[in-house]
């Protein structure tokens, strides 16, 4: 499993309209995501300026077609002409996860 970590910083003066836009893309992305590309899950937070998004995927070949998607990539265009005064992506192997439900606890690889 891999998990991609997205976190940008958003510009400061964004109008309610260019807000809105951005929130009906992201939202549209997200979904497109989950039903062409098998993404697992997907979560998102934003603090004042900075956005953190985590998504889940099953294998690498799944992010890299993501990666591709046109309409992603014409997202990606905007968010940097309008949103963003920057970004970072992170791709990360997950080796194991657990949560207060002992029995959910997965070791998805590598040494315990």
């Amino acid at each position: 499993m891999y998990v991609v970590i997205f976190r940008a910083s958003m510009r400061k003066a964004l109008s309610e309209e260019s807000m809105n836009e951005y929130t009906a893309v992201a939202t549209q992305m997200r979904a497109l995501a989950m039903q062409k590309y098998a993404c697992l899950d997907f979560v998102s937070m934003t603090e004042n300026d900075q956005e953190l998004a985590v998504s889940y995927w099953l294998d690498e070949a799944s992010i890299l077609a993501w990666r591709k998607d046109p309409q992603h990539q014409q997202a990606q265009a905007q968010g940097k002409l309008e949103w963003y005064d920057d970004y970072r992506v992170e791709v990360l192997s997950l080796e194991r996860r657990y949560d207060s439900n002992k029995a959910s606890r997965e070791h998805l690889g590598g040494s315990e």
